[in-house]
Order: structure tokens, then sequence, then C-alpha cells
């Protein structure tokens, strides 16, 4: 009987060993994209460490810190009324000496239909709370696909979304991407867009109640203190042995806190 071969995603090699740091958006700064944004600091130091070249972050959110915000997202009193991407990313730069920038706007096409300006990255994270906002990414990264640039070209989105108690993270290609030969492993070198997998879920659940809250007791009665950043830890941990090794049998995983089960989702 003829053994079955594993699936495997080989990460593009520019992953591995780049030769100038990877750009990276980072799409909402909120209750996942804060506490990601601290995972990326901690990967850049130590892949710098090990001979990478390392990360070059970009924070998107036009949102301003509110009372409601503190306790479940990383951030502090007396930062109320700044821009949540601008505090993260000031913090982060102090704290780490690196030179990430800050987007004080919504990731979004313009009137005209253009892409943002400094929209193209290698890597993008999206973590956002509007189903609407990841169909809008994924168009964006479609008319980026079509006119990249060699350095900057995109390769990679990784979606964050949650609910109360669960939640869930999906790695996808931005295109295909070159496969080595392999005798042991059944290579993919494409990994579907969360919003085409996914797409008729998702908007599903916009029909759950997505409105701001307006304290930490009415937002901790829609979002559980700590899916979020299970969740981050869990989604960066895959990126992370994406960079290290290259390869990846996991393109993602479902998460439930409450009963404390995740399932991968396989490649």
């Amino acid at each position: 009987m003829k053994a079955v071969k594993t699936k495997m995603h080989f990460a593009d090699p520019y992953l591995v060993s780049p030769t100038n740091p990877l750009t990276v958006n980072l799409i909402g700064a909120g209750g996942t994209g804060s506490k990601v944004l601290t995972a990326l600091m901690e990967m850049n130091y130590s892949l710098v460490a090990l001979g990478h070249a390392g990360l070059s972050v970009r924070l998107w959110d036009d949102d301003l810190i509110t009372d409601a915000n503190l306790g479940r997202q990383r951030f502090a009193p007396c930062e109320t009324g700044l821009y949540k991407s601008a505090a993260l990313i000031n913090r982060a730069n102090r704290f780490m000496g690196t030179d990430w920038k800050a987007e004080s706007v919504k990731f979004e096409k313009d009137a005209l239909g253009r892409p943002p300006k400094n929209a193209q990255a290698n890597v993008y994270i999206t973590c956002t709370d509007s189903v609407q906002s990841r169909f809008d990414v994924a168009e964006i990264l479609a008319s980026l696909q079509r006119n990249s640039a060699q350095r900057d070209t995109p390769k990679y989105w990784m979606d964050f979304g949650n609910s109360q108690y669960t939640g869930q993270v999906v790695l996808s290609t931005i295109s295909e991407i070159r496969q080595p030969d392999s005798q042991i492993y059944q290579t993919v070198p494409a990994l579907p867009f969360v919003t085409d997998e996914f797409g008729e879920l998702l908007k599903e659940s916009e029909a759950l109640d997505g409105t701001p809250s307006c304290s930490l007791a009415e937002s901790l009665e829609k979002q559980d203190l700590f899916i979020n950043s299970a969740l981050a830890q869990l989604g960066c941990s895959l990126l992370w042995n994406l960079f290290r090794f290259g390869m990846t049998e996991n393109r993602g995983f479902f998460l439930n806190l409450k009963n404390f089960q995740s399932n991968p989702l396989k490649v």
C-alpha cells in the first residue's frame, strides 16, 4: 500500500534569509493587534540574534484610546486620547530601539480606488473587528500583487478573528509560492484567502453585535479577557516557526478558550 505523503508548505526563501528586514503591515491595534505587536517585538529581537535581518513593522489604526480599552488592550491610563497606533509604536521603538512606523489612518482604498500610501509589504497581519475590512484587505492585496515591487512583494497574509470565547488564525499566500522538489512531502504552493474559504461564515458572523463598547465591563461581555492574547501567542508561534524552519504543515488553527481546545488547520 502506497504511503500518503504529509502535505507541507515551504516558505518563500526570502522569509528565511532576507537581505533586508521583512516588511510587515499590522492592521488593527486593539485587543489582538496590540498583543501581536508585542510578539513581533520579541520575534524581531530573536531573529536578529540568530543572524536574520529582522522585521520592519508598520501599524495601521485610526482609533483613539478610550477608558474602555484599558485592561483588555495593551494601553495605560495616561495614554487615553492618543492614537492607538502611535502610542504602541512609540513604546515599541523606545523599548527595542527599532524604527517602526505608525499609520493613524484606516488601511483602505481612497476615493479613487487606490490602495493607501505605504501599503506595500511582504507580510500582512489583520487584527480587525470588522468582517467588511477583511474583504477590503483582500481586494487591496490582489491589486498590490499585480503591481508589486521586487523588495516588498506581498507574500503572506495572516488573519486573526475571534468572538467572546473562540477564535481562529488563518495563514494565506498572496500568490503561489514556488515549492522545492520533495520525495518526503506533498508540497502545497498556495494557501487560500480567509475571505475565499470562510467568506460565508464571516458574513454570518457580521449579524452579531459589533457596536463599540463604552466600558471595560461591557467589552468583557463581548470578548473574554484572555482570548486576544491566547490567539496572539499561538498565531505568532506559527509565524515564528515559518521564519525559523521554513516550512509548515499547519496554516492556522481554531481555538476554544472555554474548553481549552485547539484544532489545527492543515495546509
